[in-house]
């Protein structure tokens, strides 16, 4: 397991934090949050429809947009479990029916990595640059984050950590998959969330949750939910956390953080195998001892 801990915004803890990994679903909350500064550049509007069918980009990031997710379809486990080369996008949606909407956007919600697929598209559509340019440029130069990027082939995962997999084809995730030091993943989320590149009004609206309902088993959640590119909720203990778990062939990311009053903490947990529960009640135990060192005289 791979770790890595901030406590008030200072760099607390952390374990082989710089070793470059996947950042699986993750992904998503970066994609969602540069999406937002382009709401907040007034190039695009949240309630806006976007042109691939009749839902607004606020639905796409809440997963709200009737879509269905390619993760359904077993086929598509069978072909990467088989290490085949990825199917076209085109190819991916006619084998999920994608274009049927399975509820009226706004009226459910079902999680969907073709409604990222939309996002993306939509970023590089509005800004006219490649994803990995525009994802520097609006987000990760401005918050002085480095050594991450795209991958797209499997030449970009030479030196990543895959966990038990021996190799991988990124292009399975058609929204993207970032890559970077885990360390990295666990200051972007602090950054944006202590206000360092979107204002209050967009944090707000980003952190506005649809409620998925009880106890997820197997998981530490007691009240989740999904807001903008976040999962979020209260846990077994009591915190609440904000951020993202991702689970891919051979490991597990989970990215959180917990508000206690004027303490933050922040965790990022890296582990071997699917275990998506497992790494959240590590996330769980991280956030606490965050919180608690925070109250040491001398600390942050």
């Amino acid at each position: 397991m791979f770790f890595s801990l901030i406590s008030n915004g200072v760099p607390l803890e952390s374990e082989r934090h710089d070793v470059m990994v996947p950042w699986w679903s993750f992904t998503k909350t970066v994609l969602s949050v540069v999406s937002l500064t382009l709401v907040r550049d007034g190039l695009f509007k949240l309630d806006d429809a976007v042109l691939e069918g009749p839902f607004t980009l606020r639905q796409l990031l809440r997963h709200e947009a009737g879509l269905a997710d390619y993760g359904e379809l077993a086929e598509y486990h069978a072909a990467v479990a088989r290490d085949e080369a990825p199917w076209p996008a085109d190819e991916m949606m006619q084998r999920l029916d994608a274009t049927r909407l399975r509820y009226a956007p706004g009226a459910n919600w079902r999680y969907s990595n073709v409604g990222y697929m939309y996002v993306t598209r939509l970023i590089e559509r509005e800004t006219g640059l490649g994803l990995e340019e525009v994802l520097i440029k609006q987000a990760l130069a401005p918050l002085g984050l480095s050594r991450i990027r795209v991958a797209r082939t499997r030449v970009d995962l030479d030196g990543v950590h895959l966990g038990t997999v021996a190799t991988y084809d990124p292009g399975w995730v058609y929204h993207g998959l970032l890559v970077g030091p885990l360390s990295s993943a666990a200051l972007f989320l602090d950054r944006v969330l202590a206000g360092h590149l979107l204002p209050d009004s967009l944090l707000r609206e980003m952190q506005a949750a649809h409620a998925l309902g009880g106890p997820i088993p197997g998981r530490p959640w007691t009240a989740p939910g999904y807001g903008l590119g976040l999962m979020q909720g209260t846990v077994e203990t009591g915190l609440n956390m904000r951020g993202h778990t991702g689970c891919g062939p051979g490991s597990t990311i989970a990215i959180y953080q917990s508000v206690d009053g004027t303490r933050t903490a922040t965790c990022a947990v890296f582990r071997e195998g699917s275990d998506e529960g497992g790494a959240e009640t590590e996330v769980v135990s991280g956030l606490s001892v965050g919180l608690a060192e925070s109250l040491i005289p001398g600390n942050p």
